[in-house]
């Protein structure tokens, strides 16, 4: 049983603690050093950097979001532990964690660290494919050679030089493909590595609920159910035939990934189609006023991102959940592509306020898409709304003075709604 030491990095036959210090921070499977396909997922990340530059945080619960009746972005593993999670309302986090340390979003330096983090990748391999500012595969096939230690050995390198250089720790996934990696990386969060083996891969799949297959949410779960296929074992059970005939494509993809069979490659820098963030709500709203906070607070976060990506896009679109699980999405297309949290959120607004009478609501989204390069965002004037230049020129100065002084320098009053 091949096992390494995750903290000497030290390899070695077989055994439960490292001969050479003695950890027991050994990592052993039969496939762990033929395994090629990685997934690194940085833990609780925004906290994570907050709590980096702020050492007087280390062992208190961080949260990262809004004001009292904002959201929680994300949080750290101290606050999760009292109850806390990601899109819960500010008011019910802090009635399970009043002792929490609230800060707001930093997004131009979460995606500073994001560049460091990249940048220690590309000593590894070149094929990289990020799925956000925390989160990426990486195709190591062919890099023992080059670097003298098989891919296991570097995933563990790469976090141990994270954790030292940057103070930011993460978990990864090894695999021999997307799908089982990714899976792999949530199974022993924080800090965690997990191997998923292809001789195990149908074993470990066959009991778990439909939902870790990729692409099944809520709603592909329930079309499920009604076939009577809850567990991956009843997936298996269809014929590849009769899954595609009444799923469709979805059916042909599930009957593979069921027997953790997945073909996409690993694709450099591939250009997202879409930039979007949503929330689910702990308790469905109806109020105006909330909603309009909550929009707010997803344009400014999903303009934050394509600042950070470069990236504008020409078509916005809103996504509302109803109380019976309906799910509303709406778009529109705009004159020229933007980047603006202004312009985005007027645009989501106008899209929102005809559906308005279907509240209440259970989650609410935001999203850009057809995107292209920044240089081309927001360069037509409006000339139904002579205010527009104004509103983006001030933008433009806030972003410079929050990336200067801080995210908290300036907040808008519709943030707190």
């Amino acid at each position: 049983m091949p096992a390494l030491c995750r903290d000497c990095m030290t390899t070695f036959p077989a055994g439960t603690r490292c001969p050479a210090c003695r950890s027991p921070r050994v990592l052993a499977h039969p496939a762990l050093f033929d395994l090629t396909i990685a997934h690194l997922d940085c833990d609780a990340f925004y906290a994570s950097v907050e709590k980096r530059d702020h050492p007087e945080w280390r062992d208190l619960p961080v949260i990262v979001g809004g004001g009292q009746r904002g959201v929680v972005s994300t949080c750290c593993y101290i606050a999760r532990i009292h109850g806390v999670r990601s899109a819960m309302p500010m008011f019910q986090a802090l009635k399970l964690c009043p002792q929490a340390v609230v800060v707001r979003p930093r997004m131009a330096v979460y995606a500073q660290v994001s560049r460091e983090i990249r940048a220690m990748m590309e000593t590894l391999t070149p094929a990289i494919e990020p799925l956000s500012l925390d989160e990426a595969f990486l195709d190591l096939s062919g890099t023992a050679r080059l670097h003298g230690a098989p891919p296991a050995v570097l995933m563990a390198r790469l976090v141990a030089r994270m954790e030292s250089e940057l103070g930011i720790g993460a978990s990864v996934g090894l695999a021999g493909n997307k799908f089982l990696a990714k899976i792999a990386s949530d199974l022993d969060k924080p800090r965690g590595f997990s191997v998923i083996g292809p001789d195990e891969a149908q074993d470990f799949l066959a009991p778990r609920s439909v939902r870790i297959l990729w692409g099944v949410g809520e709603s592909g779960q329930a079309a499920l159910a009604a076939a009577g296929i809850r567990t991956v074992s009843d997936l298996r059970r269809w014929d590849r035939a009769d899954l595609a005939a009444r799923f469709g494509r979805m059916g042909d993809r599930l009957w593979h990934l069921a027997r953790g069979i997945d073909t996409r490659r690993v694709q450099r820098d591939a250009a997202p189609r879409s930039i979007s963030r949503e929330t689910t709500l702990s308790q469905d709203i109806a109020d105006p006023g909330l909603i309009e906070g909550h929009l707010w607070r997803l344009a400014e976060q999903t303009a934050d991102r394509a600042k950070a990506q470069g990236l504008a896009g020409r078509t916005v679109t809103v996504k509302l959940k109803c109380r019976d699980f309906t799910l509303i999405s709406r778009r529109q297309a705009l004159a020229d592509p933007t980047q603006s949290a202004d312009r985005l959120f007027r645009t989501a607004w106008d899209l929102f306020r005809p559906e308005a009478a279907r509240a209440p609501f259970r989650l609410l989204g935001v999203g850009l898409s057809d995107l292209t390069p920044a240089d081309q965002a927001d360069r037509m004037a409006d000339l139904l709304d002579p205010a527009a230049a104004r509103r983006l020129a001030a933008e433009r100065a806030t972003d410079a003075i929050r990336a200067r002084f801080g995210a908290e320098a300036i907040i808008r009053g519709r943030a707190l709604r």
